[in-house]
């Protein structure tokens, strides 16, 4: 059994809201300095640094998990982490044809960078990559598992894009079986009433769009398998709800 430390939810400079210094290779290379062992790039609404990113991975002993934060029709934040590149690069065709056709500003919003594995900027996506996709909170677990994937709810305590301030509790239809929170205190405070610690397994992650706020090496999954995308995929899939009359 071996314990992995990991930060499943990470920005590259692809992301509107990510710091320029963003880079695949500076992401990684970070996590590896933080002696990371997986790690998932989590833009928001697209896939498209995966490529990049899982490239840098390998050549340096971090594995890099393509994933997408996408945002819901509700506004919801959902990570959805895919089994390997081609499944995440038909999952980004599909979201691609539902997001918001609005043009990116990069002065007011930021530039999304498309990198290759040199960091080389590759071009820019022109719309927009923040606003809510047409797709719902009930649809996507599914979605996502039809490509493989495995899906959960990000930061869900937050007060912006978290599933809780938004809908009040987890909806039974969605399926989900796995949280993601940023400070378990602040779940407590607010939602502890909940009993969600109690219910679900919970991951922290950092939600870094910053290089210094990517984890460090204190969160661990307790993992026995190969080490590859699809396997941690399938672990977390894996991973039972917890019987709340314990």
């Amino acid at each position: 059994m071996s314990r992995l430390g990991y930060d499943l939810h990470i920005h590259s400079c692809l992301s509107p809201c990510g710091d320029d210094d963003m880079t695949v290779n500076n992401l990684v290379h970070m996590a590896m300095l933080k002696e990371l062992d997986v790690i998932a790039l989590s833009d928001h609404n697209t896939t498209r640094n995966a490529a990049a990113a899982v490239q840098v991975g390998e050549s340096c002993g971090v594995l890099v998990i393509p994933a997408m934060e996408l945002t819901t029709s509700e506004e919801i934040h959902v990570i959805c982490l895919m089994p390997d590149l081609d499944s995440a690069w038909y999952f980004e065709q599909f979201v691609a044809a539902r997001r918001a056709k609005i043009p990116n500003r990069p002065e007011i919003f930021g530039h999304q960078y498309l990198l290759d594995a040199q960091d080389q900027i590759l071009g820019e996506i022109p719309e927009l990559l923040l606003p809510a996709t047409g797709i719902s909170i009930v649809d996507l677990p599914h979605i996502v598992n039809h490509y493989g994937g495995f899906a959960f709810p990000a930061h869900i305590e937050k007060e912006a894009n978290g599933l809780l301030p938004i809908l009040g509790d987890i909806p039974e239809e969605c399926y989900f079986s796995l949280l993601e929170v940023r400070c378990r205190e602040r779940l407590r405070a607010r939602f502890g009433h909940l009993g969600l610690e109690e219910r679900y397994p919970i991951l922290t992650n950092s939600d870094a769009h910053y290089l210094e706020h990517i984890s460090e090496r204190e969160h661990f999954l307790d993992y026995d398998g190969p080490l590859t995308s699809r396997g941690i995929v399938e672990y977390l899939r894996s991973l039972p709800l917890v019987d709340p009359r314990r």
